[in-house]
């Protein structure tokens, strides 16, 4: 028998499989996982030159899969100022970060602030363009919304975006004014893609490469060993970059990309779908659904188009949708491409789909529509919606018990940098339903730890296709795995979320250890 070049044993094993749910050993042989078994098989795939690891009697998983995230957009706030609810209480806090910034660098130098959140300020609004002056007067700021859906730039970077009070809000966007003078506010919403890529100045080729180094150690961290971008900002471009960094060794995750309606034809045209592998896939349209002028965006007719297109040339479809309109109107896009393509068998999702009505359910079962949610929402934003949603719309919130014993594959994720992305906090959202307060969202969807656990990484790895290569240990898998502090499966509830990262591996390299 083949030996192995690395043995982890000594490990409560949970493999995701139903063939051999548990086991005690783990053996690599290069990039894939070589055999599964007991303590007693360790010996008789031990060779001269296997590594062998002695998991001292903790919890080994398949590796972590965030099946929506934004990979670039981490990469800028890692990079950022913090205006995020854990490092801001009011515009007065935002105001001080930036002017210590100022102080930092020259006049005229951008900055960037990400993730705050009007709903966790004690201001109780968004800040303007003449807050953000009083704090930086001769340096252009943006500053982003935690959502990713809005962003405030002040007038230095409205000057340099060119936008004035004659401008006119592209299709889908919408520019805040104030009502008596019209003027900009500075607030913009559906902009933030827009500003980066067209309005700041690229990074430098080092810069950049050292953000993604830095996001790819981040997610590693966090045991996520494969995520999933679903963004529509992605390019070729960016695709190019990181097939680059990975080829050199400085992004060890693995990575599918999406593409918006604007790139989407550029990636088929360049074949970049054809030169995908292990490592970098492609991962088809996202189409993101807003309704932040008052109607729907997309209209449901370029919808049904879009999706229709995408699946007859062969690629799936992921639908932004978070209320129940925009969720009906993704499964009458999705309604609308079977009869119009009977044979098509496309892996079309939605994403967040975070409210679903009972008179959708039959319609995504039917479909069998991929879900992909975000628990970690119900810990960070769950008091919001508790007492901004109407008490009718909150037992339709984020139902993943609904979802899966309806037979939808329900994967797990957390639009970061959206909310933090470690996945013990979201297995302990969707377990316990509780925010980060300690109060219930709609206790009636609480799902076992071991559907939570299915969610993070072997339904993660059916939604992008490749549940047959990651997602469980089991022999000829892709060697992805997590040495975690504690069993998820057999603690309290309550201390799921305590649990820690020991060690992170991917293709049978050790890329990450506390």
């Amino acid at each position: 028998m083949l030996s192995a070049d690395l043995i982890l044993k000594n490990a409560i094993v949970i493999t995701m499989s139903p063939e051999r749910p548990q086991a005690e050993m783990v053996a690599i042989a290069g990039d894939k996982i070589l055999a599964v078994g007991d303590k007693n098989e360790t010996s008789i795939l031990t060779g001269k030159n296997t590594r062998m690891i002695d998991c001292g009697g903790k919890t080994l998983v398949p590796g972590f899969n965030d099946a929506h995230c934004h990979i670039f957009s981490m990469a800028i706030s890692l990079s950022s100022i913090d205006v995020s609810p854990w490092s801001v209480k009011s515009i007065g806090d935002i105001k001080e970060l930036i002017r210590t910034r100022v102080r930092e660098i020259p006049p005229g130098k951008w900055i960037s602030a990400t993730g705050y959140n009007e709903y966790n300020l004690a201001d109780k609004r968004h800040p303007n363009r003449w807050d953000i002056d009083e704090a930086a007067p001769d340096n252009p700021v943006v500053v982003s919304h935690r959502s990713l859906h809005s962003c405030i730039l002040n007038s230095r970077a409205l000057s340099l975006a060119n936008l004035t009070k004659e401008s006119i809000e592209p299709p889908g966007k919408v520019f805040e004014r104030d009502p008596k003078t019209g003027e900009l506010s500075g607030v913009l919403y559906e902009m933030l893609g827009y500003i980066r890529a067209s309005v700041l100045p690229p990074l430098s080729e080092t810069e950049q490469d050292q953000s993604l180094t830095d996001t790819s150690r981040h997610y590693l961290a966090n045991g996520i060993t494969s995520v999933q971008d679903e963004s529509i900002s992605n390019i070729p471009a960016r695709w190019n970059l990181l097939k680059r960094l990975q080829n050199e060794g400085k992004f060890a995750l693995r990575a599918s990309m999406t593409a918006g309606t604007d790139s989407f034809n550029d990636f088929i045209k360049g074949g970049y779908p054809r030169s995908g592998d292990k490592n970098l896939r492609f991962g088809g349209l996202k189409i993101i659904l807003n309704q932040a002028t008052g109607k729907l965006f997309p209209s449901q007719e370029d919808l049904n188009t879009y999706v229709l297109g995408a699946n007859k040339k062969g690629y799936r479809v992921s639908i932004h949708a978070v209320t129940a309109e925009m969720v009906e109107a993704a499964i009458i896009a999705y309604e609308y491409a079977r009869e119009h393509n009977p044979e098509n068998t496309m892996r079309n999702r939605i994403e967040h789909c975070s409210e679903c009505p009972p008179e959708l359910m039959a319609r995504l079962r039917k479909l069998g529509i991929i879900i992909v949610s975000q628990p970690l929402f119900l810990y960070y934003s769950g008091d919001r919606y508790l007492e901004t949603l109407a008490p009718e719309t909150q037992p339709w919130l984020y139902r993943f018990k609904t979802f899966i014993d309806s037979g939808l594959i329900t994967a797990a994720s957390s639009d970061s940098p959206v909310v933090p992305d470690n996945p013990l906090i979201g297995m302990y959202a969707a377990v316990t339903r509780k925010t980060k307060a300690g109060r219930k969202v709609n206790s009636k969807e609480c799902i076992n730890a071991q559907q939570a656990l299915q969610m993070y990484t072997i339904n993660a790895a059916f939604a992008s296709g490749e549940e047959y290569v990651k997602g469980s240990l089991t022999p000829g898998k892709l060697a992805d795995m997590v040495v975690l502090s504690d069993n998820p499966l057999t603690v309290s509830p309550e201390k799921i979320k305590d649990i820690k990262v020991e060690m992170t591996i991917v293709g049978g390299k050790l890329v990450c250890e506390k």
